[in-house]
């Protein structure tokens, strides 16, 4: 047991700590999300591994998929526990929340803590599956590692978030300190552009869904989504034109490769669904983003529109994946659930703000405010109801 008061701690765009009441408190307020918008009598999915299921979309999708259908989920995850005074990760909180509240609930839940990457941990989970599961209605591929071991070679990839053929320059906020600089990226190298493509890319994804396609573990229909990001003119030299958007590129390739497999043998099929722009971890660590992020949250706010990453899993699960729903794309065969942030009157206004905003006026004209928020909510701090001055028992386990 270790009760301590646990403090918000940062350094850059990293949170170095979690608070566990915090990171319970948001899973639950996904959850009462849920129930307000899911259809009466809609069924769903009911049996769904969610690789990647710790935080962001995959944590939605599993609390969707679970409140919204009573879904069975496995969820697979690298997350740091607590060790003693230091707390576990705000994913291990967040998973851990996730289990106690699905069990009060009735609803089967399990999770595995190990690299997704691995031989190993495909191993675990297949043996998870098949021996308490059986075949699988879904698979959710939702993984942001900046880092993998190839399974096959041993080989260590790192991404690099870097632009192609030109360095990128162009504005980026300081959310902590809400100054406006310029910030230039340089160009990456071949050998960037590859190892970023193997960690980001749709391999792992393939190997994922071929072991479990080997082991007998798909069921008649099944069907399996990976997540994407293309977003606006604004953020694409160093977003969807650079190094991350050709390792997104490989994953829709991908993904219409397993989806003529899945279509021919299960009925099933594939999709990349393209998400709206989100505070995340990550995308606090991409230069641009969290600028344009702050600029877009007001005008989306104000037209009435803005979604979070719970809203947007609930309109993939029921307008997407609910029985009796066509799983709905575009000519790419890509899932649009950025289509409200991409509309043209939400462009033109953000792109104005764009235009006039500095260091002088960017908390008046963006919701910079509102992005920090929503960072500090992500690690469990800055949680309505939450006293911050109370100790709080920080070992907990799954």
């Amino acid at each position: 047991m270790s009760e301590q008061i646990v403090k918000q701690r940062t350094r850059g765009f990293i949170c170095t700590n979690a608070h566990p009441e915090g990171c319970a408190q948001r899973v639950q307020q996904q959850i009462a999300i849920v129930e307000q918008l899911k259809p009466a009598g809609i069924a769903g999915p009911k049996k769904v591994l969610i690789i990647g299921s710790s935080t962001g979309y995959g944590l939605a999708t599993r609390i969707a998929t679970a409140w919204g259908f009573g879904a069975e989920t496995l969820g697979v995850f690298y997350e740091r526990p607590p060790q003693g005074k230091k707390t576990a990760s705000a994913g291990y909180y967040n998973s851990v929340a996730f289990e106690h509240l699905a069990r009060n609930r009735g609803l089967s839940a399990s999770s595995i803590n190990g690299d997704a990457f691995s031989t190993e941990c495909k191993q675990q989970t297949i043996d998870q599956v098949r021996s308490k599961m059986g075949a699988l209605d879904l698979v959710i591929y939702s993984l942001a590692s900046p880092r993998r071991i190839h399974p096959a070679t041993g080989e260590i990839y790192n991404s690099a978030l870097k632009a192609i053929d030109v360095p990128y320059v162009g504005k980026t906020v300081d959310i902590t300190h809400g100054t406006v600089d310029e910030v230039e990226i340089p160009t990456a190298s071949d050998l960037e552009i590859t190892a970023t493509t193997a960690v980001m890319g749709g391999e792992d994804w393939r190997m994922w869904i071929d072991a479990l396609r080997s082991e007998n573990l798909l069921a008649e229909g099944a069907r399996t989504l990976a997540y994407s990001y293309i977003g606006p003119e604004l953020t694409w030299p160093i977003y969807r034109h650079g190094t991350i958007g050709v390792a997104k590129e490989h994953l829709e390739q991908t993904a219409r490769s397993i989806h003529a497999d899945l279509k021919t043998q299960f009925n099933g099929g594939a999709w990349v669904s393209v998400n709206k722009a989100v505070v995340t971890q990550a995308s606090a660590a991409i230069p641009v983003v969290p600028l344009y992020l702050s600029l877009l949250l007001p005008v989306m706010k104000n037209k009435g529109i803005h979604e979070g990453v719970i809203e947007q899993m609930c309109r993939l699960a029921f307008n997407h994946l609910a029985e009796g729903c066509v799983v709905l794309t575009d000519s790419r065969n890509l899932i649009r659930l950025d289509d409200l942030e991409m509309r043209e009157d939400v462009q033109a206004e953000v792109v104005q703000l764009w235009k006039k905003v500095s260091t002088e006026n960017v908390e008046k004209i963006s919701d910079i405010a509102g992005f920090r928020r929503e960072f500090n909510n992500l690690f469990g701090f800055d949680v309505d109801g939450v006293d911050y001055d109370a100790t709080t028992e920080t070992e907990i386990f799954l």
